[in-house]
């Protein structure tokens, strides 16, 4: 094993990546990214090597994110090359697990959010428990749906795309695997024989291990979702939903809400930046992506979302008002 953050190991046919963080909850830091990076590579490079797995220590988290409070102080420092630093790497690294040579495999238990879910989702297998929480929560921080999300979330099934990403809505496992974050339903107390497995067996384990899902338990509310979510503006979402909320609609109700907590700038950032990922190349989605973490972070509503939600973590943000030059 190499040392914390990192630990990497060949293990039979597979090489092994532990993310080490457990009491930051895996969040990556660049050290993390850098280090990911680097394991990647040799692993790519090693012919005894056929498949990479890739787990989370600590059992609360697989990857709860990119370490935005290194990115709010570089913000706060007035530093935009650390900021534009650490985006960049990171995105590269996303863009690695995509063209990975080899069979990638996330086992994914407890938190997987943002930059978790931007190391997980590229790659071929994402194997999620009951445990499993998914969220792109970036809005509710005054940022916007990043990692390739521009590129994954339009190509879920209908507007359930647009809705996690501008809502932040969490999603169980069994969900995560209906709505195509995840691909395979695993039970926590087999995950560890199921690592096993992909050891001794190889990648086809993982298809023995898999359970039957329960009902997808956004099926009941797609209509709402398809309806309010392919609006052609944030603000006829809001209208859509409040139409729908006030016909007594819970789900739309809670939608608003949430809608109604996250940053208004980020909500148009996230809209006008995920309706054109539809029609960008995941490297084209990378690219904006990067291009817009420079006006993100520099807007106010980035260093006091972090502050209320991360640092201080007293949720009560003050959002600057809507600009035009948000939009």
């Amino acid at each position: 094993m190499t040392e914390d953050p990192i630990k990497t190991r060949i293990d039979r046919r597979i090489g092994r990546i532990l993310l080490g963080r457990p009491r930051a909850l895996n969040a990556l830091d660049q050290a993390m990214i850098r280090q990911l990076t680097e394991a990647l590579q040799s692993f790519a490079a090693d012919p005894s090597v056929h498949a990479v797995v890739v787990e989370g220590a600590g059992g609360r988290a697989f990857c709860a994110g990119g370490d935005i409070r290194a990115v709010r102080d570089a913000a706060l420092a007035g530093d935009p090359a650390t900021i534009h630093t650490f985006f960049a790497e990171e995105y590269a690294l996303n863009q690695m697990i995509a063209d990975y040579p080899k069979p990638y495999v996330a086992l994914i238990d407890g938190i997987c959010m943002g930059g978790g879910i931007g190391i997980s989702v590229h790659g071929a297998i994402r194997v999620a428990t009951e445990a499993a929480v998914f969220a792109m929560p970036e809005t509710g921080i005054g940022l916007f749906p990043d990692v390739g999300a521009t590129y994954f979330l339009p190509r879920l099934p209908g507007q359930i795309g647009m809705f996690l990403g501008l809502t932040g809505t969490r999603l169980t496992g069994a969900d995560a695997v209906h709505a195509g974050l995840a691909t395979h339903l695993v039970s926590r107390t087999r995950l560890q024989d199921l690592s096993e497995a992909l050891a001794a067996d190889g990648v086809a384990a993982a298809a023995a291990f898999a359970e039957p899902l329960p009902q997808f338990t956004l099926a009941p509310h797609r209509h709402i979702i398809d309806r309010c979510f392919s609006a052609g503006s944030v603000e006829e979402i809001f209208a859509r939903l409040r139409e729908q909320a006030h016909e007594g609609n819970e789900f739309a109700e809670t939608a608003l809400a949430q809608l109604q907590a996250a940053s208004p700038s980020a909500l148009h950032w996230s809209f006008d930046i995920l309706q054109a990922g539809a029609g960008r190349t995941l490297p084209e989605c990378l690219a904006a992506e990067l291009r817009l973490t420079a006006t993100a972070t520099s807007h106010p509503d980035f260093a006091e979302g972090v502050r209320a939600m991360v640092v201080e973590k007293d949720r009560k943000p003050h959002w600057a008002p809507l600009t035009c030059a948000t939009r």
